[in-house]
C-alpha cells in the first residue's frame, strides 16, 4: 500500500517453553535434497541423440557496415544475443522449417525462413535504421553499460513473458543470484517481497523509466499496487550492491530498473488468460498501433488478477491498466504514460504461530477479534495512479538530452475489527447508557493514506570514441496525510469519527555526473559522483502524537571502478562505492523515546570476472559491504506488518556470487547461480524489557544479520524436446535465516529447497500471429517451507531470554498455473 507505521503489535508470550525448530522434519527434508537434485540432473540428458543443426552469422548496420552488439536473434522459442563482433550461433533440435527474426532498437525488424538440416547454416543479417529516435534515453543514464564495473543482470521481455501467469514481479525474479522472495498469501499473488544479499525491498532502489517508485516515507516498493505490471515491461536490469547513481531512495542492496518505453514498430494485439490453484485468475488484454504515419505509436493494457490465496481468507482482487502514446521523429521523441493499479487484499501479514505450523499451516489471525466468524472485510484497499511525460532530444549524433515530469497519486486504507478497545484511544467520549458508563467497545477503524508524489528528472548524455559521460538528477516532492477513522462501534459515536491526522512532507533533490574513459579498447575507467539532499518533515505519529521530526540530510555518494577486457570473451572488473541513506518514517516512530535514528553509511568494494562464448557464459564476483549505523530488521512487526529496525553501529556483508549458463546439447541447456556470504553484526548493544517493563542491555558480537542466509542457490534446466516446446525445471535452495540479530536457532527460518516445472508451447497454426500455451507446476515435491517470518522475545527479571514467540509465512504446497496467449 504505502507507508503506515504504528505501535508494535502485541502477541501473547509463552514464558514456559522455548519452541525449537522442527528438527525431525528438517532432517527428512535434507535427505530429500540430494534426490531432488539428482532428478533435475537426469532431465538434462533427455533427447541427447536428436539431430543437430547450427545457424551462425553476423549482424551489421546497413548505414556504416559496423557489427551490432546485443541484437536479439530468435528462432521460434530459441533466442540469443549477438556478441561484441555482431556474431551469433543458435542450435536447432531437428530438421524442418523455422522462422528467424532479428530485432534491435532503432533498426527495422528482420525476418526470414530457414530450412534446417544436419549441417551448419550461414545467415548474415544487415539491419536498416528506422531513422527515428526510438531508444529510451531516460534509462541509458541510469543503467549499467556493458563495460560498467558493477554486477548486473538484464532480463528481456521474452524471459518475463514465459513465466508471467499472474504472480507478482518479485516472484518472477526469484531465480536471480542472491534473491530470496516471499508472499504473505503463500501464492505469489498479493503482498510479495524480495531480498537481495539479505537487504529487503526498502533498501532496493526501484525506478520505472527512470522515475522513482519507492514510497517516499517507508522507502518500500509495493508491487501489489502495480498489478500485472510485468506485462508492460520491456526489460529489467537488476544491479546488485550499490550500483550506479540513480533517482530516488538510495540503493543499499540492489537497484531494480524497469523500462516500458521501448518501441513497437508493428501493430499487435494480445489476449492472455490463466488459471491456477486457489481459484487464481489472470486476464490481460494488450494492443498497440505500431508506427502510425511514420511518427505516432499507442500502446495499452488492461488486466485483472484475483486469487483466494493459500492462507485462510488471504484473497486478492487486483486491477490495473497501462497506456502509452508517443510522437517520434528523427531527433525528438515525446511520450506520455498513464498507468494505474487498484488492489483489495485480505490482510495476511500476521503470520502463522509456530505452534500451528504442523497442524494448521493456513491459519490467519486477521479479523479474529470479531466474535464468531472472522471479520470478512479485514482488508487493505489502495489505488495508485502514475503519470509520466518524457521529452527525448538528440542535439548531435553523440549528444542527447532527456527530461521527464511525473505525478503519482495514492490513496487508500486498512480496515480492522478491534475487540474491546478503550474509547479514549480513539478520541471517543465515555458514554452513559442507562446509568452505566462505557469506556470501551468493539469497533471498526480505517487507517488512511492520502498522498501525492511529483517532480522532474533529467539527464544529458554524451558518447565518444574514448569518453562517455552523463549529467543527470532530479527534484521530487512528497506530501501526504496519515489519518484514522472509526466507521462503526457497538456504542454511541459520531459517524466516520476521525481520531488522528498527521501530515508529512519530503523533498528529495539529487544531481550526479558519471563518466567512462577508455584508455584502450580493452581498458576503461568509470567515475560516478552524486550529491543528494533530503528535507523531511513529520508532524506527529499515531504512536507519538506530540513527536515533531524535521530533518535535513546532505549526502555525497562517490563511486569508481575499472574494467579490463582480456580478450573478446574474458573481462575483469573492480569497483568501490560509498552510499548514504536516510531513516524512514517507521524508524522515527518505532524508536521514539529510545534513540533518534541515524542515517546509514555503506562502503562497498567489489571485483569480478566474466567469460562467455556462444555456448557458455560465467560470471563470478566477490564483494565486501561495510556498514556504519546499518538499519537492520529486528524481526518484530508493527500493527500493519512493517518490520521494525534499529541502528547497528558496525556490521558487514561479504560474499561470493557465481552465475552461468551452458548448452549441454542441442536441446538441453543449464543455468545456475550461487551466492555464498557472511553477514555479521559487530558490537551490538540491544535494549530489552522484562515482564515489569525494566530495561536491560545485552551485547552481541559477530552474530548473523537478520534475514540474511549464508547460501542461496538457483538452478534451471531447459529442455527443448520438440519444435516449439520448452520445458524448464527450476530449483532453489536457501539456507537458514535468523529472524533477529542474536543467531538463536529458536528464532530462525529453516533452510529449504523447492522445485518448479515450467512448460511453454507455441501451437503451430496459421490463424493467429501467436498461439501459446503455458503451464507451471510449483513446489513439485510438496515441500513445507517458510521464507519469511517474525519473532518476539520475552525476558525474565534478570534480562535473560526465556521464550521466543515466532510467526511464519508458509508458502503453498504443490500448486499449478496454466495459461493461454493469443496474439494478433
Amino acid at each position: 500500500m504505502g507507508c503506515l507505521t504504528f505501535r508494535l503489535r502485541s502477541h501473547p508470550m509463552n514464558l514456559d517453553q522455548v519452541m525449537l525448530v522442527r528438527n525431525d522434519e528438517n532432517r527428512k527434508q535434507t535427505y530429500t535434497y540430494m534426490k531432488q537434485l539428482m532428478l533435475l540432473a537426469l532431465l538434462s540428458i533427455a533427447g541427447a541423440l536428436h539431430a543437430q543443426s547450427l545457424v551462425t552469422g553476423t549482424v551489421t548496420s546497413k548505414t556504416n557496415g559496423q557489427p551490432l552488439e546485443g541484437v536479439t536473434i530468435s528462432i521460434n522459442q530459441t533466442g540469443t544475443l549477438t556478441n561484441s563482433k555482431g556474431q551469433f550461433n543458435i542450435r536447432l533440435p531437428k530438421k524442418g522449417s523455422y522462422t528467424l527474426t532479428a530485432s534491435y532498437l532503432g533498426f527495422k525488424a528482420f525476418s526470414t525462413t530457414l530450412q534446417a538440416h544436419n549441417s551448419t547454416l550461414l545467415q548474415d543479417i544487415t539491419l536498416e535504421e528506422t531513422g527515428l529516435l526510438v531508444k529510451p534515453v531516460e534509462i541509458s543514464s541510469l543503467r549499467a553499460g556493458k563495460n560498467a564495473p558493477f554486477v548486473n543482470t538484464t532480463i528481456s521481455a521474452a524471459d518475463i513473458k514465459k513465466q508471467n501467469l499472474g504472480q507478482d514481479l518479485p516472484i518472477l525474479l526469484d531465480q536471480q543470484p542472491g534473491v530470496v522472495t516471499n508472499s504473505d498469501a503463500g501464492t505469489g499473488i498479493g503482498y510479495t517481497g524480495m531480498r537481495v544479499r539479505g537487504s529487503d525491498i526498502t533498501r532496493i532502489n526501484v525506478t520505472v523509466n527512470g522515475i522513482p517508485v519507492n514510497d517516499a516515507e517507508s522507502q518500500g516498493t509495493f508491487f501489489v499496487n502495480m498489478p500485472d505490471f510485468a506485462s508492460s515491461v520491456s526489460s529489467i536490469q537488476l544491479q546488485r550492491g550499490v550500483g550506479t547513481s540513480t533517482n530516488g531512495a538510495g540503493a543499499f542492496g540492489a537497484t531494480l530498473n524497469l523500462s516500458t518505453n521501448e518501441f513497437n514498430e508493428k501493430a499487435y494485439g494480445e489476449i492472455s488468460n490463466s488459471y491456477g490453484s486457489f481459484n487464481s485468475w489472470k486476464h490481460t488484454v494488450k494492443a498497440g498501433s505500431g508506427l502510425i504515419n511514420d511518427h505516432f505509436t499507442i500502446d495499452a493494457r488492461l488486466s485483472k488478477i484475483s486469487s483466494d490465496g493459500y492462507i485462510d481468507r488471504a484473497s486478492s482482487d487486483l486491477r490495473s491498466f497501462y497506456t502509452s502514446a508517443a510522437y517520434i521523429s528523427k531527433k525528438t521523441a515525446i511520450r506520455l504514460n498513464v498507468f494505474s493499479g487498484k488492489e483489495k487484499t485480505y490482510q495476511a501479514w500476521y503470520g502463522v504461530p509456530k505452534a500451528l505450523l504442523a497442524t494448521d499451516r493456513t491459519y490467519n489471525m486477521a479479523g479474529t477479534d470479531k466474535p464468531g466468524a472472522p471479520y470478512d472485510n479485514q482488508t487493505d484497499n489502495y489505488q495508485q495512479d502514475h503519470y509520466q511525460l518524457f521529452l527525448n532530444q538528440e542535439i548531435k549524433s553523440n549528444l542527447n538530452f532527456n527530461v521527464a515530469f511525473h505525478l503519482t497519486r495514492g490513496r487508500g486504507y486498512y480496515e480492522n475489527y478491534n475487540g474491546h478497545k478503550s474509547l479514549a484511544d480513539y478520541g471517543i467520549p465515555i458514554v452513559n447508557i442507562n446509568g452505566v458508563k462505557r469506556d470501551s467497545a468493539d469497533l471498526i477503524n480505517q487507517l488512511w493514506l492520502d498522498n501525492y508524489f511529483y517532480g522532474s528528472v533529467f539527464s544529458v548524455n554524451r558518447t565518444g570514441e574514448k569518453f562517455n559521460w552523463s549529467l543527470g538528477g532530479g527534484w521530487n516532492r512528497y506530501t501526504g496525510d496519515h489519518f484514522g477513522k472509526v466507521i462503526w462501534a457497538d456504542t454511541q459515536f459520531d459517524k466516520d469519527h476521525e481520531y488522528y491526522r498527521y501530515p508529512a512532507a519530503k523533498n528529495d533533490f539529487n544531481v550526479y555526473w558519471k563518466g567512462e574513459y577508455k584508455f584502450t579498447n580493452a581498458l576503461s575507467l568509470f567515475v560516478d559522483m552524486q550529491y543528494r539532499n533530503i528535507m523531511y518533515n513529520m508532524d506527529g505519529f499515531e504512536a507519538a502524537p506530540a513527536y515533531i521530526a524535521h530533518v535535513n540530510y546532505n549526502f555525497f555518494n562517490p563511486k569508481a571502478g575499472i574494467s579490463y577486457a582480456i580478450n573478446p570473451t574474458n573481462r575483469v572488473f573492480a569497483s568501490i562505492a560509498i552510499a548514504n541513506k536516510e531513516p524512514n518514517r517507521g524508524d522515527f516512530e518505532n524508536n521514539y523515546g529510545v534513540a533518534t535514528p541515524k542515517p546509514e553509511v555503506l562502503r562497498d568494494v567489489e571485483a569480478g570476472y566474466s567469460w562467455n562464448n556462444n555456448i557458455a557464459a560465467i560470471q563470478a564476483n566477490v564483494y565486501y559491504m561495510n556498514y556504519k549505523n546499518q538499519l537492520v530488521q529486528t524481526g518484530m512487526l508493527t500493527d500493519v506488518g512493517a518490520y521494525m529496525r534499529t541502528n547497528i553501529p558496525k556490521s558487514y556483508r561479504m560474499g561470493v556470487e557465481i552465475n552461468g549458463t551452458v548448452k549441454l546439447a542441442s536441446i538441453v541447456s543449464l543455468a545456475a547461480n550461487a551466492a555464498l556470504s557472511q553477514n555479521k553484526v559487530l558490537d551490538y548493544h540491544a535494549v530489552t524489557y522484562d515482564s515489569l517493563g525494566a530495561t536491560h542491555t545485552q551485547v552481541f558480537n559477530k552474530t548473523n544479520i537478520s534475514f540474511s542466509p549464508s547460501f542461496v542457490g538457483g538452478l534451471t534446466l531447459s529442455v527443448k524436446p520438440v519444435k516449439n516446446l520448452n520445458v524448464d525445471v527450476l530449483g532453489k535452495y536457501v539456507s537458514r535465516q535468523y529472524m533477529d540479530n542474536t543467531s538463536n536457532i529458536a528464532g530462525s527460518l529453516d533452510p529449504y529447497f523447492v522445485s518448479n516445472l515450467r512448460v511453454n508451447y507455441v501451437v503451430p497454426q496459421q490463424l493467429f500471429r501467436e498461439l501459446g500455451v503455458q503451464f507451471m507446476l510449483n513446489n513439485i515435491f510438496n515441500t513445507k517451507y517458510e521464507p519469511n517470518g517474525s519473532t518476539y522475545s520475552s525476558y525474565d527479571l534478570k534480562g535473560n531470554r526465556v521464550a521466543y514467540d515466532s510467526y511464519y509465512y508458509p508458502m503453498a504446497g504443490i500448486n499449478f498455473f496454466a495459461g493461454i496467449t493469443v496474439g494478433f
